[in-house]
């Protein structure tokens, strides 16, 4: 999966902005590139050490994963029942990988567009 492909899908969402928030904590994180859509999150990578991307999903969905993908696990960090991460070359393929991007990205919008 090619970084600069995965970064303008995103961007080619409507109303999608990008920042790397995560550097304020410590320096090591200034590489997490994190999509917002109504200021809320919906998917990151590190742009340094691009293994995979951090989405958010249906909880059905990513348990379903999770117990079938040897290539996606719990995000450290993140709410393991809303958030996944998908591990590029594996056994999920490039085309799944952005249909969750897709998918998380109407999850956020769908449920903060309304609160605007």
């Amino acid at each position: 999966m090619d970084i600069g492909h995965l970064r303008e899908y995103c961007l080619s969402f409507e109303g999608v902005t990008e920042k790397t928030p995560f550097g304020k904590f410590a320096a090591r994180f200034d590489s997490i590139l994190v999509f917002y859509v109504c200021d809320h999150m919906f998917c990151m990578f590190d742009m340094d050490n691009f293994r995979g991307v951090t989405v958010k999903g249906d909880p059905e969905r990513i348990a379903e994963l999770l117990e079938t993908r040897v290539s996606c696990s719990s995000h450290r960090n993140m709410n393991h029942k809303y958030w996944i991460e998908l591990l590029a070359g594996g056994d999920i393929t490039e085309s799944e990988i952005l249909s969750m991007v897709k998918h998380s990205y109407e999850i956020v919008r769908r449920k903060y567009s309304q609160k605007q």
